[in-house]
């Protein structure tokens, strides 16, 4: 929550990863897994939000944020969030369901993204006015585990035609990616970065028409940048 606290401070938005818990709750976490960040094993899905409130974020007091807690800090600022959803074990749809009747009541700006076509497809027919992106990357350099099918189809966006994604969020350091490419260049996909690292990194996405989804600049840097 300090992180989120001074980006709000600086005016700035946020992308962050929402998951679904055991016991129906919506917690703000990167990992599947706990154990980076708190020291404990196991996946964050098997918890309860009692038993997660137990646990501290890499050595310090805080402890994991609940989805309401992000959404109450950004309400009435006017700062866009862009959520992105992490399915587990195949949960997209109780995922989805979740996240969008949460954010029926949010009266700020945001869009939904996620790696897992299943949940841009479920958001589509659940909320179809929602702005959804697809994430992305070229998993032929990084599998992640995936199989070669998954791998293809992935890297490729082959499945945009089924989701039909109002933007594609894809890694930088892939983004000379044919696929990719030619669904922005030729296609018109609105196109967005991550994760930017660096000014020049920032620079560079800004010139070819892409939207930088950034962390490690200073708050200070960035407004040189954006001059």
């Amino acid at each position: 929550m300090p992180a989120f606290r001074r980006a709000v401070e600086y005016g700035l938005g946020s992308e962050f990863d929402v998951h679904l818990i055991a016991d129906g709750s919506l917690v703000v976490f990167h990992d599947d897994d706990l154990e980076r960040q708190t020291g404990v094993k196991g996946s964050i899905e098997a918890y309860d939000i009692t038993n997660l409130r137990k646990l501290r974020l890499e050595g310090t007091d805080e402890v994991i944020p609940e989805f309401d807690d992000v959404l109450d800090l950004y309400e009435n600022t006017g700062l866009p969030l862009l959520i992105e959803l992490k399915c587990v074990k195949g949960n997209y749809k109780a995922l989805v369901k979740a996240v969008a009747e949460r954010l029926d009541r949010y009266k700020g700006e945001y869009v939904i993204e996620s790696f897992d076509p299943r949940v841009v497809i479920e958001y589509r027919k659940q909320r179809p006015d929602v702005i959804r992106g697809q994430l992305s990357q070229n998993f032929f350099r990084k599998s992640e585990g995936l199989p070669f099918y998954q791998i293809v189809l992935l890297t490729n966006l082959m499945l945009n035609i089924l989701s039909k994604p109002d933007f594609i969020a894809y890694k930088f350091s892939d983004r000379d990616t044919p696929a990719l490419r030619w669904l922005t260049d030729r296609l018109g996909y609105p196109e967005l970065s991550w994760t930017i690292q660096s000014a020049d990194e920032y620079r560079t996405a800004l010139k070819i028409g892409s939207i930088p989804i950034f962390e490690q600049i200073r708050p200070e840097e960035l407004k040189e940048l954006i001059k």
